[in-house]
């Protein structure tokens, strides 16, 4: 991986809504079943709108009624904490990309 390509990462993760990032199960008459990655987490709830805040979500992998979001696989759960763990975990994979860098080069400087 290219240096390029670590700043195109690092630039697509500083734009993006900051960490951390949670998994939450809500549930309504709209949009029944709802997957959501949320900056909030979970309350174990399943809260129904309007008692949650929709500013929250930062993506939904399932909305089942009707069916807005949905995968063919029906992983949505594990689709829905990837998405929260990479929020995380992707710009410290790039901090340890440049890490190993300096490392490897330092070797070569013996």
């Amino acid at each position: 991986m290219h240096e390029d390509e670590l700043v195109t990462i690092e630039e697509l993760c500083s734009a993006a809504t900051p960490a951390p990032w949670f998994v939450r199960a809500l549930d309504d008459d709209f949009a029944m079943s709802l997957v959501a990655v949320s900056t909030v987490p979970d309350t174990g709830a399943g809260e129904r709108w309007p008692d949650f805040d929709h500013r929250d979500i930062v993506a939904a992998t399932l909305v089942q009624h009707p069916r807005y979001v949905d995968s063919g696989d029906e992983r949505w759960d594990g689709n829905a904490v990837f998405i929260a763990m990479a929020r995380e975990a992707v710009p410290r994979l790039v901090e340890e990309v440049r890490r190993l860098r300096v490392l490897l080069a330092g070797e070569g400087n013996d």
